[in-house]
């Protein structure tokens, strides 16, 4: 009976810090990173919970990593992703030489370990906060954070085995291990990913087993090939990829499950890291590794992002930017344990050190990070809406899900007098009735509507249902539609608009695909100075009509000086529907 005392004590203790852990989520929305730290020594147990952690959140950032979008980002997150992780390692391994007195092997051992960026502390920030980023920074970030961490990985067992070899070691043994590693994750991650989307599209699972089987084979996906010695790390992400690049059943569910999932394992990872940590060891590092915290996050990853970033014509806000938002994670506390694991001299430096620059990035850069982005002007001047939407997966359907909107107050689909041609209205909740849509007649608050919409474009609905913000809260001094195929260039030129520089010369269709990632939504809007644009009727994947809405409060300034009035406002439109005429029809003249 002691024995069954002893393990049902550790349960329940385990399940006890687990919920605290949850519970400190709410604090992390502020410094990106559950803040539990208790202490113990279990390298073993480390290892196993790190393994099994970083491949749910390698799979999981694979299956965030949509290529058709990220298209013409995937180049220069590539090259940040690998050389920029090289570069990171030996300028943050240079100094921990100098300080820690470690010879340059151990030094760049050291920089490896905390040389990957932590996706899911970076998107679970940016969620929080409702930032949303230009489309070229926000992609070059989400490659680069889910595809650095296997390069990370490779580099921390690279250096490692070298160390071990010794002087007198071969470094050939070193190659065909990297080889071996890339080869065999390679097909394995590909081969894995095809396997599992034709499971989950030919077999009948019961409903809510999709995401339990995706994950589980996420795990055997990664170690199949660690146990031939290949990369099960690179093969669990690319499995990721495959999956959400390709249609498959039960979607949806399986990328929400994995929400949870990921952040559960970031959770696990955190404490397994302060259970590692012995308080009267870390006070020796703390001055070193306090030096090569700051070196890391305002020289070493500025520098590397700029060199990587260079060719590309990133601005130098952007480059800025990309360069803080390098926050280190739960990547770096498992990759500190593996040179405990492999009898590395001086390991313990290495667990304690990660320790401490883990604790200083997520600290700083998570508590700056939407003021720096809004401070940089990287962030879009409108936040994320706050939708509640319900998908429910249809049996025997890949391509189409069903999905569920609570109709509130002030949502945007109350004032609109159609839907998009791509939806179809299924029913009606409303007051603990189900009604079909033509007994249903018109939305009401309190409604509950439920659509069958394609898999892909499921979140361009998002901002239909959301609560208007600030933005739409007063009452414009004018409003007027426009077809999306008109230049913003002439928009600025007939009412005195703000365009930004990478948007002046695009069509009002072109602007939204560029500002949202190719994923334009019924509701979407642009602000531009005293006026925003928003999508008002969507034709397939471009802008049908857009509605301009000028602000009562900041009125366009005329050539004098004066602030237009509602006359002038309107005097321009004429002036301007009159040239857009001619231009179509040069018999047409204006009067």
């Amino acid at each position: 009976m002691e024995q069954i005392d002893l393990i049902n004590l550790g349960l329940l203790s385990l399940a006890v810090l687990i919920l605290v852990g949850i519970a400190s989520s709410l604090i992390a929305t502020r410094f990106g990173a559950p803040l539990l730290l208790v202490f113990f020594n279990d390298y073993r147990l480390t290892y196993l919970i790190g393994t099994v952690a970083l491949a749910i959140i390698l799979f999981d950032g694979g299956l965030r990593t949509r290529l058709a979008v990220f298209r013409g980002s995937l180049l220069p997150a590539s090259i940040l992703a690998t050389l920029g992780v090289v570069i990171t390692a030996a300028l943050t391994g240079l100094v921990a030489c100098l300080v820690l007195g470690l010879s340059w092997l151990e030094g760049l051992l050291l920089g490896a370990v905390v040389s990957s960026a932590d996706a899911a502390a970076v998107f679970f920030l940016m969620r929080a906060g409702g930032l949303q980023l230009r489309r070229r920074v926000a992609a070059a970030l989400e490659i680069e954070s889910g595809t650095n961490d296997p390069f990370a990985v490779f580099l921390t067992i690279v250096l490692v085995q070298l160390i071990l070899l010794g002087p007198h070691g071969s470094n050939i043994e070193v190659v065909v291990l990297l080889l071996r590693q890339v080869v065999i994750g390679t097909i394995a991650g590909l081969a894995g990913g095809y396997l599992l989307v034709q499971a989950l599209n030919r077999m009948s699972l019961p409903s809510g087993l999709h995401p339990l089987f995706a994950i589980t084979a996420a795990l055997a996906i990664y170690a199949a090939p660690a146990y031939v010695e290949g990369s099960g790390f690179l093969a669990v992400y690319l499995a990721g990829v495959v999956l959400g690049n390709r249609p498959a059943r039960a979607f949806p569910s399986i990328l929400s499950f994995h929400d949870a999932a990921t952040w559960l394992c970031q959770i696990l990872m955190f404490l397994v890291l302060g259970l590692l940590v012995t308080p009267s060891r870390l006070l020796g590092y703390l001055l070193p590794a306090l030096i090569v915290a700051v070196f890391l996050i305002v020289i070493a990853r500025p520098l590397a992002v700029w060199l990587c970033l260079w060719p590309f014509r990133f601005t130098a806000r952007e480059k800025a930017f990309i360069s803080w938002v390098g926050l280190r994670g739960a990547v770096s506390i498992f990759l500190a344990a593996i040179p405990t694991l492999s009898g590395v001299a001086n390991a313990e430096i290495y667990f304690h050190v990660a320790f401490v620059v883990v604790f200083i990035s997520l600290l700083v850069q998570g508590w700056t990070l939407t003021a720096v982005a809004r401070g940089l002007d990287v962030a879009l001047t409108e936040t994320a809406a706050e939708t509640q939407r319900v998908e429910i997966d249809l049996p025997g359907q890949i391509n189409l899900e069903m999905v569920g909107f609570p109709i509130i107050e002030d949502s945007p689909i109350l004032t609109r007098p159609d839907l998009p041609s791509w939806i179809q209205p299924i029913m009606v909740a409303r007051h603990e009735k189900v009604l079909n849509w033509a007994d249903a007649k018109v939305l009401g608050p309190g409604d509950y509507a439920y659509f069958l919409v394609p898999t892909e474009r499921a979140q361009r609905l998002d901002r239909l249902f959301a609560a208007s913000d600030a933005i739409h809260s007063h009452h414009p001094v004018a409003a007027f539609n426009f077809t999306g195929d008109i230049p913003l260039e002439e928009l600025s030129t007939a009412y005195g608009l703000a365009v930004p520089d990478d948007l002046r010369h695009l069509s009002i269709t072109e602007a939204f695909r560029l500002r949202c990632e190719d994923r334009i939504g019924m509701g979407d809007r642009i602000q531009l100075g005293p006026a925003s644009l928003t999508v008002s009727e969507l034709d397939g994947e471009d802008v049908k009509q857009a509605s301009l809405e000028i602000d009562e409060v900041e009125l366009p300034v005329a050539a004098g000086g004066a602030r237009l009035n509602e006359f002038d406002l309107y005097a321009r439109l004429q002036r301007f529907v009159a040239k857009l005429a001619e231009r179509l029809n040069p018999a047409i003249k204006s009067d």
